[in-house]
């Protein structure tokens, strides 16, 4: 199980960092992901962090402005945002990848003034 808080809404350039807790199977063993679906558009890879947090990777449209990072002792990853635009808004999902595959059920995000 995954579940995302942190969520809300925030003006531009602002910043959030949003929680994925994950319970039920050994997280430090999976690979994790945030993703981000704006309404009207497809789900979207955000950044994707290695099990062991030493490997991350990041959207082109998100480099320099957001953080993943992972706590294996806590099974949490998380996600700074700052320099918040109103094109970051969505609803956000956490998602889990190894044996399995495990999908949160998403935090929305809203940038606005």
């Amino acid at each position: 199980q995954l579940v995302e808080s942190g969520g809300g809404l925030v003006q531009p350039g602002g910043s959030l960092r949003l929680s994925c807790a994950a319970s039920g199977f050994t997280f430090s063993n999976y690979a994790m992901s945030w993703f981000r679906q704006a309404q009207g558009k497809e789900r979207e890879l955000v950044a994707a962090i290695g099990s062991s947090g030493g490997r991350t990777r990041y959207a082109d449209s998100v480099k320099g402005r957001f953080t993943i990072s992972r706590d294996n002792a806590k099974n949490t990853v998380y996600l700074q945002m700052s320099s918040l635009t109103p094109e970051d808004t969505a609803v956000y999902y956490c998602n889990a990848r190894g044996s399995y595959e495990y999908w949160g059920q998403g935090t929305q995000v809203t940038v606005s003034s």
